[in-house]
C-alpha cells in the first residue's frame, strides 16, 4: 500500500502532537507545522496528499493558507476548526477547502474522513490511459484522462471536488442527485445531514461554468436535488 504524506497544521502542540499521533498510527506519514507561514513553505517544498488544517493561526490563517494554496495545488484540505459557525464553515467550503469538523473532535471521525478524502483523491488522481474518455452535455465537455473541462471552448479551472461533481451528474444527466448521494458518491463518507457542503460546491461549479458561456448547465430540482439541464436555458 502506498504511504501517504499529510501535511498537520495547528499551532496548539499538545492537539498537534494528538493529531499527528492518530495519522501515525493510522499508518500515514505525518508532518507537523504550527503556523500558516511554516504550512505554506513545507507546501511549497513538498508535494503532500492531504493537509489537516486549523483556522485560528499565527502568522497566516487558516483561510489566508486555503486562498494560496487554492492558487497552485489540488490536494484536499480537511479544516478542523473551533470556529464552527455556519458562515465560517460556508466561507472555508467556498475558498476551496473539501470538508470541516468542528472541535472538539472524535479521533476516529478524523481518521475516517481523512481515508474519504483520500480515497476520493486517490480516484480523481489516477493516471492518464484509464480509457474513462470524454463526457459532453451541450457545449460542455468534460475529459476524464486529461482531468480538463472546457465550456463553449473555453477552459474552466475546477477543483478535485469540483471535476468530480460535475463527472458524477454528466454520467447520468437525467437522475436527479440528492445531496445525500452526491456527498455519498463525491467525498465517499456517511452523510451527516448537513447541506451546505454540498450546496457551496454546486454554487461555486456553477459560477465557474458561468464565466465560460451563458448557459445553465446544472439545474435545481427543488426538494429533492441536482441534475444536468435538459432545456439549457440561458442566464
Amino acid at each position: 500500500m502506498d504511504m501517504y504524506h499529510i501535511l498537520v497544521v495547528e499551532d496548539d502542540q499538545d492537539i498537534n502532537r494528538l493529531l499527528c499521533r492518530i495519522l501515525t498510527d493510522g499508518g500515514y506519514d505525518v508532518r507537523p507545522a504550527f503556523s500558516g507561514s511554516e504550512a505554506v513553505l513545507w507546501a511549497e517544498q513538498y508535494d503532500y496528499d492531504l493537509v489537516l488544517l486549523d483556522l485560528m493561526l499565527p502568522g497566516l490563517t487558516g483561510e489566508e493558507f486555503i486562498a494560496q494554496m487554492r492558487k497552485k495545488k489540488t490536494m484536499p484540505i480537511l479544516v478542523l476548526s473551533a470556529k464552527a459557525g455556519l458562515e465560517d464553515r460556508v466561507n472555508v467550503l467556498r475558498l476551496g477547502a473539501d470538508d470541516f469538523i468542528p472541535k472538539p473532535f472524535d479521533n476516529a471521525e478524523v481518521l475516517a474522513r481523512v481515508e474519504a478524502q483520500l480515497r476520493r483523491y486517490k480516484q480523481f488522481s489516477a493516471p492518464a490511459g484509464s480509457g474513462q474518455g470524454l463526457l459532453t452535455h451541450a457545449d460542455l465537455v468534460l475529459d476524464r484522462e486529461s482531468v480538463r473541462v472546457t465550456a463553449a471552448g473555453e477552459e474552466v479551472p475546477l477543483t478535485a471536488r469540483e471535476f468530480e461533481i460535475l463527472a458524477l451528474l454528466m454520467s447520468h444527466p437525467k437522475k436527479v442527485y440528492t445531496r445525500e448521494q452526491l456527498y455519498e458518491n463525491v467525498w465517499g463518507g456517511e452523510y451527516f445531514g448537513d447541506d451546505n457542503t454540498v450546496n457551496v460546491h454546486i454554487s461555486n461549479l456553477r459560477s465557474k461554468l458561468a464565466k465560460a458561456s451563458d448557459r445553465e448547465y446544472i439545474k435545481t430540482v427543488w426538494g429533492i436535488g441536482f441534475k444536468m439541464n435538459d432545456q439549457q436555458e440561458t442566464l
